[in-house]
């Protein structure tokens, strides 16, 4: 199926596109929004340039059209919009660790985790700062046919303890001071989701551990988890599954994190970067059993 209201243009193999064509100022028709919603579930990720009027009501009026927004845990809204955040690394935060920056889907701890993130460029370094981004349908599917047999019935545990608990990385003000961060011992908390998820649109099967919020297999300990974690952290995100972002001044990227994981690299101290980054809510990850029971169904 092709594109009549926007342009698409795929910048590798594995995910990614560029649609142009579309000004995200401006309230969007319903035929417009289907086909931007077409090209997410194909390709994972979505950039549009040239956006640099965008205001933080112009990016949550874009976000809720494709859902509602969620919990924002752990970091406090602008005053502008509760639910958009400014994502800021000062110039003298040097090698400090930086929002974002270790592999992972966003907010993968909570219940029902965010579908889609949005983030737009508002301050840019000259250079460095770019997102990438990894296909876990790609992850998945490279695997031996026994081991995505194995993984189908997995259950991981997440928490966010590592990066907002008491002793997170958060928990130190001087580590991504410029941002609202909160941290606490509601970081603790666990959640248990399939290690393969279906996607509820596509209906492919994506890997979904990460090394920011999966801790260990349910029904066993960390120490035993963590040989096949570590094999499936590295097989996430191999060279050949992902794409690479370079942001321009008024940049807004879209990415479905049912089946992508992300990374901000931290390569840019000594220069300011700010953006601002919504999310909406998705539903409870899909296990492939209980898929193929809707199927049935």
């Amino acid at each position: 199926m092709g594109y009549e209201r926007i342009a698409v243009r795929r910048i590798a193999g594995a995910c990614g596109a560029e649609v142009s064509g579309v000004d995200l100022t401006k309230p969007l028709d319903e035929a417009t929004v289907g086909e931007i919603r077409q090209a997410i579930v194909e390709h994972g990720c979505l950039f549009f340039r040239g956006q640099p009027g965008m205001t933080d009501q112009d990016q949550a009026r874009f976000a809720q059209y494709f859902g509602k927004f969620g919990k924002e845990p752990f970091v406090e809204g602008e005053e502008t919009h509760p639910n958009v955040i400014a994502v800021v690394k000062e110039a003298d935060e040097g090698g400090k660790p930086n929002f974002g920056g270790t592999w992972h889907s966003d907010w993968s701890f909570l219940e029902t985790p965010p579908a889609f993130t949005f983030l737009h460029a508002r301050e840019l370094p000259p250079y460095g700062g770019d997102t990438m981004f990894a296909s876990q349908y790609l992850a998945y599917e490279s695997l031996s046919p026994g081991l995505r047999a194995t993984l189908d019935g997995l259950r991981g545990v997440y928490s966010a303890r590592v990066s907002y608990g008491p002793a997170g990385a958060f928990a130190d003000n001087r580590n991504a001071r410029s941002m609202k961060i909160r941290t606490g011992p509601e970081a603790l908390d666990e959640m248990v989701h399939p290690v393969v998820r279906v996607h509820a649109e596509s209906g492919r099967r994506a890997l979904y551990v990460n090394p920011a919020y999966t801790v260990r297999f349910e029904g066993m300990t960390e120490r035993e988890s963590q040989p096949l974690l570590a094999f499936l952290f590295e097989q996430a995100v191999r060279p050949e599954f992902t794409c690479r972002f370079t942001w321009s001044p008024g940049a807004l990227a879209m990415w479905d994190n049912r089946c992508l994981q992300h990374f901000a690299i931290n390569d840019y101290g000594g220069f300011r970067r700010e953006m601002r980054r919504s999310t909406v809510i998705g539903e409870r990850p899909i296990a492939v059993a209980e898929a193929g029971t809707r199927a049935a169904a």
